[in-house]
C-alpha cells in the first residue's frame, strides 16, 4: 500500500501503481485520534479511485481520519471501498450501531 498524508500529491502513484494494491487517502493531518474531516481530501479520494481504476489488477481506496456517519456518504460516493473509523465507533455508546451508522449513513 501507499499512504498519502493531505498535503502529499498522488503523482508518485504513477510510478507506482502496478505494484499498488491499496491507496490510503489520510483526510486529517497524522498525530492523534477525534480530528474533523478535511473535505478537500474528497477530490483527492476521487483521483485515487482513477488511479485504482487503470490498473490492471484490483487497487482498493482506503480513507483514515474524520470517518463518522456524517462523512462516510461522501467518502464512498468519491470512490473508498475501505473506511477506518476511530473516534466514531470507539467515542460511540453502541460500536455496533456506530459501525452500522458508517456503513449505510441516513442522509
Amino acid at each position: 500500500g501507499v499512504a498519502f498524508n493531505p498535503a502529499t500529491p498522488l503523482s508518485a502513484l504513477e510510478y507506482v501503481i502496478d505494484l499498488t494494491d491499496l491507496i490510503l487517502v489520510m483526510s486529517v493531518n497524522p498525530g492523534f485520534g477525534g480530528q474533523s474531516f478535511i473535505s478537500s481530501a474528497l477530490t483527492k479520494i476521487e483521483r485515487a479511485k482513477a488511479f485504482a481504476q487503470r490498473a490492471d489488477h484490483v487497487v482498493h481506496v482506503e480513507v483514515d481520519g474524520g470517518v463518522s456517519p456524517h462523512t462516510s456518504r461522501s467518502v464512498i460516493a468519491a470512490g473508498a471501498d475501505v473506511l477506518v473509523a476511530g473516534s466514531a465507533v470507539y467515542g460511540a455508546d453502541d460500536y455496533a450501531e456506530a459501525i452500522e451508522a458508517i456503513r449505510n449513513p441516513r442522509s
